[in-house]
């Protein structure tokens, strides 16, 4: 059974297939092992994501850890995990349309144990490792963009990098407003909005929460959905780059997500299942 269903994997897995470049054998002798097939290596890093194993566990005789070290690696520098986030929201706001209009930020905090580029001090662990990521969202949850940084970086110092992945979904409506909680009531983040051209309507801080919690709470439950995954709620990967392709491919799953639960309600197709959920 995939780690994830397979009305997501599929159309998920073509999609990253087209955005690969072909490949070259350039080997002298040509009587080298022949190459995992890249679905094969898909398939299982999506199950590392999901189910936040580590590689020796979830390699088999189809595909060993260093071929998902190796491959992974490959695809990161390529930049092929970023394009399949942006490829995702490219045809939920095509089909469906993102809400620009009032967009939020927020930060979330989990374990990190191994240490590692994006680990810190967690104030909310007693001091363990963890990593912080700042997240953007539409007005409906879409994660947009992620931002990662140790746990110890206060909210307000991610803002500015958080908001500048805004400039691939230009142009924005003349009103956009950014929407955060009281943790971003300081004198940079609104600097940071005015630099921009955006609106902010920020929780004061003293004030409880729930009276005022506005159209902040999509960005909530987008980091619930990403929290789902195991390789991101306790992260143990060291190197930015590779934090970064995860929770890109992790987005882009949760984009694919929420694009076929909303075109069941807007679009009627001839394989269209009877209900919503997702099976």
């Amino acid at each position: 059974m995939p780690a994830v269903p397979s009305c997501i994997l599929d159309p998920l897995r073509e999609q990253f297939l087209a955005l690969l470049p072909p490949q070259v054998d350039d080997h002298p002798l040509g009587c080298h092992r022949p190459r995992i097939d890249d679905a094969v290596v898909l398939d299982k890093l999506i199950e590392a994501l999901v189910f936040g194993a580590g590689y020796e566990r979830i390699a088999d005789a189809t595909c060993s850890a260093t071929t998902l070290r190796r491959r992974r690696d490959e695809w990161i520098r390529q930049g092929i995990f970023d394009a399949l986030r942006l490829a995702a929201l490219d045809a939920y706001d095509t089909m469906i349309g993102l809400d620009l209009a009032d967009v939020a930020v927020d930060g979330c905090t989990t374990k990190a144990p191994c240490g590692g580029e994006c680990a810190g001090r967690s104030p909310v662990d007693r001091g363990k490792g963890g990593m912080k990521r700042s997240q953007l969202s539409d007005g409906a949850g879409v994660p947009m963009a992620t931002v990662s940084a140790p746990a110890n970086t206060v909210d307000h110092a991610l803002l500015g990098p958080t908001l500048d992945a805004l400039k691939d979904f230009q142009p924005l409506p003349a009103e956009a407003t950014v929407h955060l909680d009281a943790g971003y009531d300081y004198r940079p983040c609104r600097e940071a909005l005015a630099e921009r051209g955006l609106r902010g309507q920020i929780a004061a801080r003293g004030t409880p929460a729930p009276i005022q919690v506005g159209k902040r709470w999509v960005v909530e439950r987008a980091n619930s959905w990403l929290n789902d995954f195991g390789r991101l709620r306790r992260c143990t990967e060291r190197r930015r780059s590779c934090v970064d392709a995860y929770l890109a491919l992790a987005a882009a799953i949760v984009t694919v997500r929420a694009l076929r639960r909303a075109a069941w309600y807007l679009y009627r197709w001839d394989t269209r299942p009877r209900s919503p959920r997702i099976r």
